[in-house]
């Protein structure tokens, strides 16, 4: 993160209401956490945002970040209310911020060590069913430009198990058709090397030559895969075209999700033998436990099929 730019941001933090000191530790503590643990730019926003709304909370009270107590964080939590993921998100930036002045400042107290985390509500992933998945692949209209480019974009994100983020944001030079293999950055900067699959490549290939060059109009956009203004996709668009083609198909709103192929993708590999650990690198996760909670949705398709099929069900 380059100097400039985070002078820009205390000055947009002290704006929003934030005292400068306290702007100029946020800054601090935002491009430090970015620097050592490549955090995506998403969380980097969530936890500014966290800390400056704590700041405004404690400056009406005539303290600030660096003197607050635990009884101040928790009369914050008490008073500002959210949803338990919102509030498992802003104590973990609150967490990090005050380990890293302790870790900086010999002597400091921490404020959060003794407060209680939120149990968050265990969720599992919703995956479709092979042959809903087949009915959304073949959903768009291939005769059209953007039915091929949206039959390209499903197929190679259910093939390869990627992110919204991952597949919108992916380059053209990610992609390398002779090895059909695609290099992907994740989340932290990470790269990883996922297949393609050979229906996926067929499908990206037809439209990198019948599509893309039109949608660029003679410039020579990074992206890969193009909107109809010639720029890369957004999630938005993307999530767009999901929920629009699965209805078409007959797929309840209520299942669908932005990563609905992705989670599709995981488990039925899974339910096809694949290796958990395999599967870890293959999505990405840092840790096999974000990984195993596809096996609770497996787990929870056989009880169904077992309880629809089975004569004493």
């Amino acid at each position: 993160m380059k100097a400039s730019t985070r002078k820009e941001q205390v000055s947009q933090e002290g704006q929003a209401g934030v005292a400068e000191a306290d702007a100029q530790e946020i800054a601090a503590f935002v491009e430090r956490v970015w620097s050592e643990d490549g955090l995506a730019q998403r969380t980097l926003d969530a936890y500014r945002q966290d800390l400056e709304t704590l700041a405004r909370w404690l400056a009406a009270r005539g303290r600030n970040l660096r003197n607050a107590q635990r009884e101040d964080l928790s009369a914050f939590h008490g008073a500002q209310p959210v949803a338990v993921r919102s509030m498992a998100r802003r104590q973990s930036a609150f967490r990090r911020f005050y380990a890293s002045l302790a870790r900086n400042e010999p002597g400091f107290d921490d404020p959060t060590l003794l407060i209680e985390r939120p149990k968050m509500p265990r969720s599992l992933p919703k995956a479709l069913a092979e042959r809903e998945i087949e009915a959304l692949l073949d959903s768009p209209d291939a005769s059209t430009m953007l039915g091929l480019r949206d039959r390209a974009m499903f197929e190679l994100m259910y093939a390869s198990g990627l992110r919204v983020s991952e597949l919108v944001e992916l380059p053209l030079a990610a992609l390398n058709p002779r090895q059909g293999v695609l290099r992907v950055t994740g989340k932290g900067g990470k790269d990883r090397l996922v297949p393609v699959g050979e229906v996926a490549l067929e499908r990206i290939q037809a439209y990198l030559a019948e599509v893309r060059p039109v949608l660029a109009k003679g410039r020579q956009p990074a992206a890969l895969f193009l909107s109809k203004r010639g720029e890369g996709m957004t999630r938005q668009m993307f999530w767009t075209l999901v929920k629009r083609y699965a209805t078409s198909v007959g797929i309840n709103a209520k299942r669908i999700s932005p990563h609905v192929l992705r989670h599709s993708f995981a488990t039925h590999l899974l339910n096809h033998g694949a290796d958990l650990r395999a599967l870890q690198m293959l999505l990405g996760h840092s840790v096999l436990s974000t990984t195993q909670i596809y096996t609770l949705v497996a787990k929870e398709g056989l009880k169904r099929l077992h309880a629809q099929h089975h004569p004493r069900g």
